[in-house]
């Protein structure tokens, strides 16, 4: 049986087929912004073409599809959400706009803030109030609720967010809120605080109550659109989609909580890069997703991302539930390189995948970062994208000369070199940030490559940050799609249980972690086919008295949960409390905010192939000039899809994959393990 995987990027759709006996296939498709499921499509078509059998027999054959997609965040950066009301306890439909205080940009008075999800005039408050208890203060007033509903409705409101105090202790109002939404507006979707993120801080669970009904109409018709156009094209098992805290789950589970597809495809990216990394023996590293529009780095320790389970802002919003620790910036091939006030700028704008790059031929007009790649002689313009463009070299080097080179008073090459040493540098600094706030040294640590774009750029970034040895998987341009199928499926699960670590009842604590077992298991059971096993992992959510954000601590022992086991667990707290902060209070009393349940079910993964052993020269496919530090050069250009295991090549030279390509510089050489990894040596002390 077949196992597809999907990930849709900035600028293309990666595709990766895994074959019944394990071999691989690689495949890219354009991104249609209008509507993601088109380019899917198509993708999917790519696919039978390439295996010579029709659409109908590939999916009839196709033992499973994992999907990740941008949908949500596109819908976040373009603001093309539900027209989305709020409603929350009396006096606090400004919480949102509070945002904690916090500021993006301390040092920038002028910062707007960020566009509102909810205006003031679609935010209303309701008389009702519990206590941290859950027990009623005020009643809820049904009449004033059914008046801001026709409000709200009136003003074109779509979808709704119920925001109520302490709802996630006690979630009665709410729920009676969604019975009088249903009952006088059965359209109106409807979003419950105590359903999305069933736990405190107030302001996290208002952003992401409203981020995830903003989203959620957009999710809902994007996946409904899939799965039908997959089961009319002759599909019949289930869709899995990634979610952001590293699992799979079905759109049935998604659309309880859509917001959990935030950044779902560069997660898919770290998932494999830690299988591949497990896999060659390098357990703590860097992994850097360069693609068209972004760049997403993720520090690895013991072959496992952090997930961060609170502070998490996305889009200028916060997402307060478990998501792989992932930091983006505006860093991709499509990035839109321009003069500002006499001054190189590459990135945060991205040409995308319409019209995208001006080699592409598809319209573009502005410099791109691929467009400074083509002048420099990294991409092949005869066979790009495996054969399926052709890039527009004159074009591009017409562009570079007349946008960035005639302002800043240089040749063409010498302003494509810009581009590309600014994008390399926005990248370590991005890696720099990434790596000092967990506290590692980048030289330390491995680079772990991938993306299309991540090879070029990678072994020039490797000097930059004294890194001394960079990866490249061989399925590195698809590989975010490569990791949904090493992806198991995750349901978290989150009580709320406010106490004082030393008063914690045992015996409500076992019981708040049985309820979300059983309903964990329910989830579980619903999707078809078995897990090979399942695991859980429990968490505590600790902080020390008038601290505003907890730390979450897996538990130190199996159930039930004992007092030496919390014992241990505390003392965990103010170790790791320690690790993040560089101190630990250990006289005080660490408050317990809320209890968490992970529970894996653990998915059969594809067997991969490994690649043969030739004593040979490396393949070469001929020459080319292209600009390095010391300018203009005529190199060696190598066959990749033909490369062995025992062959090396040293810099400068390019090495050209399918759906990528490999820049070594100066000092530099790489040779395949048995695995399809490219291990690059770097010597940081030759630099450009």
């Amino acid at each position: 049986m077949y196992r597809i995987g999907i990930d849709v990027g900035g600028t293309f759709t990666d595709l990766v087929l895994v074959r019944p006996d394990g071999t691989i296939l690689l495949d890219k498709s354009p991104t249609t912004p209008q509507d993601q499921s088109r380019g899917v499509m198509r993708g999917v078509e790519l696919l039978a073409q390439n295996e010579g059998v029709s659409v109908r027999k590939l999916l009839r054959e196709t033992h499973g599809i994992v999907h990740g997609t941008t949908t949500a965040d596109n819908t976040m950066i373009e603001m093309s959400g539900a027209v989305t009301g709020l409603l929350t306890t009396q006096g606090h439909r400004d919480e949102i706009e509070l945002r904690r205080g916090y500021k993006e940009s301390i040092w920038d008075p002028a910062l707007a803030p960020p566009p509102p999800i909810a205006p003031r005039r679609r935010r209303l408050g309701v008389p009702e109030r519990l206590d941290f208890r859950g027990e009623v203060v005020i009643p809820l007033d049904e009449e004033s609720v059914r008046h801001a509903l026709r409000r709200l409705v009136a003003q074109g409101v779509e979808s709704l967010a119920v925001v109520f105090m302490f709802s996630f202790i006690n979630s009665q109002h709410e729920r009676r809120v969604r019975e009088i939404a249903e009952a006088e507006f059965p359209n109106l979707a409807v979003s419950l605080s105590h359903e999305v993120m069933p736990s405190a801080p107030e302001f996290e669970r208002t952003s992401t109550t409203l981020v995830n009904a903003f989203v959620g109409p957009r999710i809902d018709r994007y996946l409904s659109s899939l799965v039908e156009g997959l089961r009319e094209a002759g599909y019949r098992r289930e869709l899995l989609v990634m979610q952001s805290n590293g699992g799979i789950m079905t759109p049935e589970y998604i659309r309880r909580r859509p917001v959990t597809v935030l950044s779902s495809g560069p997660t898919g990216g770290v998932i494999a890069a830690c299988a591949v990394g497990a896999r060659a023996k390098c357990r703590d590293f860097v992994c850097a997703d360069m693609g068209g529009t972004s760049y997403d780095v993720c520090l690895i320790r013991d072959a496992k991302p952090q997930i961060k389970a609170g502070w998490n802002w996305h889009h200028r919003y916060v997402i307060g539930l478990p998501m792989v620790d992932i930091h983006s910036i505006g860093a991709g091939g499509g990035s839109i390189a321009s003069v500002v006030a006499g001054a190189l700028q590459v990135g945060p704008r991205s040409a995308g995948a319409e019209p995208g790059p001006i080699c592409y031929q598809r319209g573009g007009t502005d410099v791109t970062v691929t467009d400074a790649n083509a002048c420099l002689g990294y991409l092949n313009p005869d066979d790009f994208c495996s054969g399926t463009m052709r890039l527009d070299v004159a074009a591009a080097k017409a562009a570079v000369r007349d946008q960035i080179a005639k302002p800043l008073r240089l040749s063409a090459a010498a302003a494509a070199f810009g581009v590309y040493r600014l994008v390399n540098a926005n990248m370590a600094n991005a890696v720099r940030r990434v790596a000092a706030q967990r506290g590692a040294d980048p030289r330390q640590l491995t680079l772990v490559a991938y993306g299309g774009n991540g090879p070029v750029h990678a072994t020039a970034q490797a000097v930059d940050l004294g890194i001394r040895e960079v990866l490249v998987p061989k399925t590195a341009p698809t590989f975010s799609a490569l990791g949904l199928q090493y992806s198991d499926h995750i349901v978290d699960e989150v009580r709320a249980y406010i106490a004082a670590s030393s008063d914690i009842d045992l015996k409500r604590a076992n019981a708040l972690y049985s309820e979300m077992a059983k309903a964990a298991k329910r989830v579980l059971k619903g999707r078809k086919g078995g897990h090979s096993e399942v695991r859980q992992e429990r968490y505590m959510h600790l902080c020390y008295p008038g601290q505003t954000f907890d730390v979450p601590v897996r538990v130190a022992s199996s159930e039930p949960l004992t007092k030496a086991a919390v014992a241990e667990t505390i003392e965990r707290f103010h170790q790791e409390h320690e690790e993040l902060h560089t101190y630990a209070s250990r006289d005080e009393v660490p408050i317990l905010r809320s209890l968490r349940l992970t529970t894996v079910g653990v998915t059969e993964k594809p067997a991969l192939p490994t690649i043969g052993r030739s004593s040979k020269p490396a393949p070469r496919k001929g020459k080319r000039r292209a600009y390095f530090d010391d300018g203009w050069r005529e190199v060696a250009v190598y066959d990749g899809a033909a490369m062995k295991v025992g062959q090396k090549v040293r810099g400068p030279s390019i090495i050209e994959e399918p759906f990528t390509t490999i820049v070594l510089h100066r000092g530099q050489s790489a040779s395949l393990d048995r695995y399809g990894n490219y291990r690059i040596a770097v010597s940081p002390a030759k630099r450009r």
